[in-house]
Formats: structure tokens, sequence, C-alpha cells
């Protein structure tokens, strides 16, 4: 199977971190470390995703170095792609960042 990008608008959706990223495990058995071709470790964020119609997933977004954000953050994913994969029958969608930032905090408006 070709591997081919897929490119993610993420201007319609939210992004929230729920759980602080961690790099990346390569062999559960060794505990090899996931890096990228230049040597730079792999980030792993898990994130709430929701549509503007309201439904919401869970994906886990690859990002290359430690990314500055933390659980409840509400964040901006730049340049998310997604990747098929097939192993042994089975098949998903594998989802990679450049960056992924925190978004700016909105005013809290005046009652």
């Amino acid at each position: 199977m070709r591997n081919i990008p897929i490119p993610v608008d993420v201007s319609r959706l939210q992004f929230i971190c729920v759980k602080a990223p961690c790099p990346r495990i390569v062999n559960k058995d060794t505990g090899e470390i996931k890096t990228d071709k230049n040597g730079n470790t792999v980030y792993e964020v898990l994130c709430s995703v929701e549509d503007t119609a309201g439904k919401i997933e869970l994906l886990k977004v690859g990002v290359v170095g430690e990314p500055p954000v933390s659980p409840g953050d509400t964040v901006t994913p730049v340049g998310l792609v997604g990747y098929v994969w097939e192993l042994s029958g089975r098949w998903g969608i594998s989802y990679r960042a450049s960056a992924l930032l925190p978004s700016p905090v909105e005013a809290a408006s005046v009652l």
C-alpha cells in the first residue's frame, strides 16, 4: 500500500489535549522510542476532536519534538495530515502534525 498523506482541514474542528505529550514507543519489549529521519523524538498527544455537529472522537497526533501543551489545553494542529495504514488485515488512519500549539485564549466576556 502506498502511503500518501491526506491533508486535514482543521478550521471546522476543535482540538483539546486530554493526555500529556509522551514519546512514541516503537517496541514495547525494548522500550525503543520513535525518531524521525533526523533523529528527533516523535511525541504522541491524545486529543479529543469535536466537529461542528458536536460529534467527538479521540485522536492520537504525532509531532516531532515535545509540544508546549498540557491536558485541558485547546490546541491547534499545524499541517495535520492522515496516513492510512494496514497490518495483518487490520487498518486505520494515523495522524501527524508539523506542530501542535496552544490555541490563543479568548477573552472572557464581562457580564
